[in-house]
């Protein structure tokens, strides 16, 4: 079967899977011959060429080709480029913004970036009067846009030069939730930790009643599938590629940090064929991943899932964070230079979770904050935290 891009709709560049409605379709499948990402380039901002327009007459000389480089130097001289420059993505809320309060109070330059501007301008606002921190900013970020993602790179480019931390957090959990629903199964959140009961294939821990009513309250669709993997995974690969020509840049070792989960651990893949074929990196690339997560989503669409092997509970979300944890390893060989790992935060009290979560978002932050900042510059790299600590999941 031919593989189909995942487009959103509001950016042509993007990919998305059209929607299973056939009365008002969001969605427009693109030839397989379209690139997701194009290399993105940041010139040097062009001085020169935005003065006025020459006096009556007047003729004016092209200006050098390295004009304009110069100048961008010269400007650099007046301000700060900081020692360590760091961007989180879903910087506004939860792990995130704690992410960056820790990050921040170390002396690190960060940049917080959010969809929202107002939630992500009022998070800038609370860490700086609440927290007495000014090495941090807000830009605005949709991590579905090449746009939104090929502006935020020039503004680093313009004004820093460079980057040395990109911690990619954002994320959404792909299944739509009945909150009230959740609520009356009164489940104690040690239960939803330990047993990881509303994740995994078998409900056992569960009365019969609570996993019934499990199944309606918490409802995976196609269009939410759609969306998770977008998010969670080509989210990451687009602001990653776009924003590697700045971390190549980086005078203090470049670090990556990608948040993954523990469903990304591969003993949760039923196909022990696919299980197998993804312990090994090195026979795969992005547009083998995509290739397979058209599968998965062709299995979804016709729901074959639990025949053909795929994670039935949570499955979007599941495949999501497995690929981000193999996009994690094919990086880390392509750039061996760089720190390149992927981090579970543990069980964290945030809304992507309905607040199910047992650890506060300070605790969860630790493990992206120990990979950004104390690795050597030989420490690991392309591997898997189960939050501070090496954890397996391949």
């Amino acid at each position: 079967m031919m593989p189909r891009h995942l487009v959103p709709s509001s950016s042509p560049c993007s990919r998305v899977r059209p929607s299973r409605a056939a009365a008002a379709p969001t969605t427009i499948p693109i030839s397989t011959t379209t690139r997701l990402h194009q290399r993105l380039i940041f010139p040097a901002a062009a001085a020169a060429a935005a003065a006025a327009a020459p006096m009556d007459g007047a003729t004016t000389r092209p200006s050098p080709p390295h004009h304009s480089h110069r100048l961008e130097a010269l400007s650099r001289e007046h301000e700060t480029i900081p020692e360590r420059l760091a961007v989180v993505t879903g910087g506004n809320r939860g792990i995130g913004l704690e992410v960056c309060r820790q990050l921040s109070v170390q002396g690190v330059m960060v940049i917080l970036t959010a969809r929202n501007e107002k939630r992500g301008k009022d998070a800038v606002e609370s860490l700086r009067h609440e927290c007495n921190l000014s090495n941090i900013a807000y830009h605005p970020l949709d991590i579905l846009d090449d746009g939104s993602v090929a502006s935020l790179a020039k503004h680093i480019e313009t004004r820093y030069g460079k980057l040395d931390i990109l911690v990619n957090n954002a994320g959404v959990g792909g299944v739509v939730v009945d909150q009230d629903g959740l609520r009356a199964l009164n489940i104690d959140p040690n239960t939803w930790r330990s047993f990881n009961c509303f994740l995994s294939k078998s409900i056992q821990m569960l009365s019969g009643k609570a996993a019934h009513l499990l199944e309606r309250v918490v409802v995976q669709t196609y269009d939410e599938a759609v969306k998770c993997l977008n998010t969670n995974y080509y989210g990451i690969e687009r602001v990653t590629e776009g924003l590697l020509p700045l971390l190549k840049q980086s005078t203090s070792g470049a670090r990556i940090v990608n948040t993954t989960s523990l469903r990304s651990e591969l003993q949760r893949m039923p196909n022990e064929k696919l299980r197998e074929e993804l312990r090994d990196a090195d026979a795969w690339d992005e547009k083998r991943i995509e290739a397979m997560l058209d599968e998965f989503l062709e299995a979804l669409e016709h729901g074959r899932l639990e025949e053909a092997g795929w994670p039935t509970m949570l499955p979007a979300y599941s495949m999501s964070k497995m690929v981000v944890n193999l996009y994690t390893r094919i990086l880390a060989k392509r750039h061996p230079e760089m720190r390149i790992n992927c981090v579970h935060p543990g069980f964290v009290k945030t809304e992507i979770n309905w607040n199910t979560g047992v650890i506060p978002p300070e605790e969860g932050a630790r493990g992206a904050v120990k990979l950004a900042l104390l690795l050597p510059d030989d420490g690991t790299t392309g591997c898997y935290f189960d939050q501070t600590e090496l954890g397996v999941a391949w």
